[in-house]
């Protein structure tokens, strides 16, 4: 398995690889993961993840200044490296997270091996020009090479997938690659608790990282227009470039007491925090999946989202939330409004939904469909069928 981000880095691709990692090792494969060196020492040694162990293979690298943490593995070395990798591994797969360096590299040489080959898209080019330096008006220019650049690397996979059904409709346009499944990331609801007590405060709770495309801007500004008397706090769970401007904005909108923003917690603290809260808000417009939404609604959390990219594959309108129009703070406010006024009854028929909702994201599904296509083996799903929301369904 091989990824241009990975553990110590705290986002969606690198949580998935962390977790199928760990837990296809807990059912008894030997995985293997080339990684950026993250500022960990260079080399292959064994790391535990969720208490098994995992052989990661750490390519130095160096750190992306324009992004607040981003290592990368040094491209003119990548096939190099990938080529004594999987000589001294023999894989029977190859499972790549990203394109970008590793992924490519990876790809090509066990191409030349004639090793199995599955790529999983979990890249947004557009969300990475904030970070490039790139003018304005090269920006599209740029983001077509960056998705050429993509299916040079996701061509020469056996199979291709994506977290959601959107996801992966969104990557069959930019690439001209077709049958692309739609593979949830799953998590492992079983270490999220939900809360059905009776709450004695109005708590909004957001967990990702603190960056632009998250548009939290949005979600401050809604918090601002909550009528007094609702006293509601916010808590902002991870951290991001953004985290001194938004800090900033939250003192300028007179709110500064109401918002904390934790930086980067424990898990076990990250739980107790989804636990405490009275509704989860995701404000971002560029979510393929969204694990952290998955995670609030493992919590029996009721969600308010912005009706954008795959968040309404997780967020059914009026059943486990409600979805508003991106970047309309005032929608925003007054869908969690709604929600903050609920009689408790009604409140946990919000909770239940989310619960019985995210039930289908469970991670031994998605260990179940990624061992089928591993092996060559259909999955036991319909992957690329029609569904009544968007024509398409999607697997584990």
């Amino acid at each position: 398995m091989g990824g241009d981000t990975f553990s110590p880095d705290v986002n969606g691709s690198a949580r998935f690889a962390e977790h199928l990692a760990s837990g296809l090792a807990a059912r008894g494969h030997d995985v293997h993961v080339v990684a950026p060196s993250a500022k960990l020492p260079v080399g292959a040694r064994t790391e535990i993840y969720d208490g098994q162990k995992v052989t990661v293979h750490r390519l130095y690298s160096w750190r992306w200044y324009p992004h607040d943490w981003l290592t990368f593995a040094l491209p003119w070395r990548i096939k190099q490296n990938s080529a004594r990798i999987i000589d001294e591994v023999k894989p029977d797969v190859v499972h790549f997270q990203s394109h970008i360096i590793i992924g490519r590299g990876l790809s090509d040489e066990a191409q030349k091996r004639g090793i199995r080959i599955v790529g999983t898209n979990h890249v947004m080019p557009e969300n990475m020009l904030a970070f490039t330096g790139i003018p304005k008006f090269l920006q599209n220019w740029a983001i077509g090479l960056a998705w050429a650049a993509a299916r040079r690397s996701f061509i020469r996979a056996d199979v291709v997938t994506a977290p959601t059904r959107k996801a992966a409709d969104y990557f069959e346009k930019a690439t001209g690659i077709d049958n692309v499944y739609a593979i949830s990331c799953g998590i492992n609801a079983d270490e999220y608790v939900a809360d059905f007590t009776p709450r004695t405060e109005n708590r909004v709770i957001f967990v990702g990282r603190v960056a632009g495309e998250k548009h939290l801007d949005v979600l401050l500004k809604a918090i601002q227009l909550l009528p007094a008397d609702l006293d509601t706090k916010l808590d902002i769970v991870g951290g991001g470039d953004q985290l001194k401007n938004l800090q900033a904005m939250a003192n300028q909108l007179g709110i500064g007491d109401r918002v904390t923003f934790t930086g980067y917690v424990t898990e076990e603290e990250k739980q107790r925090l989804y636990t405490r809260a009275t509704v989860f808000a995701m404000p971002s417009i560029a979510e393929l999946q969204s694990i952290a939404t998955m995670e609030a609604m493992a919590s029996g959390l009721p969600v308010v989202a912005a009706d954008a990219m795959a968040l309404p594959h997780l967020v059914h309108d009026g059943k486990n939330g409600f979805l508003f129009t991106p970047g309309d703070a005032q929608e925003l406010a007054d869908k969690l409004e709604h929600i903050l006024r609920l009689p408790q009854a009604e409140l946990d028929v919000l909770k239940n939904e989310s619960l019985t909702i995210v039930a289908a994201h469970d991670i031994q599904r998605t260990l179940n469909t990624f061992e089928h296509l591993y092996r060559g083996e259909p999955v036991t799903a319909p992957v690329v069928g029609r569904s009544a929301t968007d024509g398409r369904t999607d697997a584990a």
